[in-house]
């Protein structure tokens, strides 16, 4: 049976520069904050401002199970996943599977509680978000997330505004 790669750099989480993506190389745990940001690229909107990262045997057991509800900005990153379940849990999350490059597989909106999650193989993660949150970032399968640390989603749209203005600049010399 073929284990997932974790998507993901415990130490850095950061940008390669060259594909935009997470850098995947597994590295040692952080004792800092596990919070990270979530953008579609692929629709241009962002899931999520603060997902915890639960990595650990007992983090991922324990889920979201005692939280009576999720602020629209939280939510959870369960890695390395195939599934999840709600057992335990007082409301109902929407659930996106990513495979190891942070590409939706799979979608749940407003699965309910006290369920067992569909298993996915190529699946390497799972987010937990919010219900709704689906539905209002227009996600799809398919579509490329980036999911990275706040610091280094603030360089990514920087270095994209200055894109744009390189590319505008570029336009307009061309025009007579």
């Amino acid at each position: 049976m073929r284990t997932p790669r974790a998507s993901y750099d415990r130490e850095e989480a950061g940008v390669n520069p060259e594909r935009g993506l997470r850098t995947s190389v597994l590295g040692k745990k952080r004792k800092s904050a596990k919070t990270f940001c979530v953008f579609n690229r692929t629709r241009d909107s962002f899931l999520s401002l603060g997902v915890r990262l639960t990595d650990t045997h007992w983090s991922r057991l324990r889920g979201l199970v005692g939280k009576v509800r999720l602020r629209g900005d939280e939510g959870i990153w369960v890695v390395p996943s195939q599934g999840v379940h709600t057992i335990g849990v007082l409301f109902p999350v929407d659930l996106i599977y990513l495979d190891e490059e942070d590409r939706v597989v799979q979608l749940e909106e407003s699965f309910g509680t006290f369920r067992i999650g569909p298993v996915r193989t190529n699946c390497a993660s799972v987010l937990e978000l919010p219900t709704r949150t689906i539905y209002s970032s227009q996600t799809q399968v398919g579509d490329q997330l980036l999911i990275c640390r706040p610091d280094v989603m603030e360089e990514f749209f920087r270095n994209r505004e200055l894109a744009l203005k390189a590319t505008a600049a570029d336009a307009s010399a061309g025009s007579p």
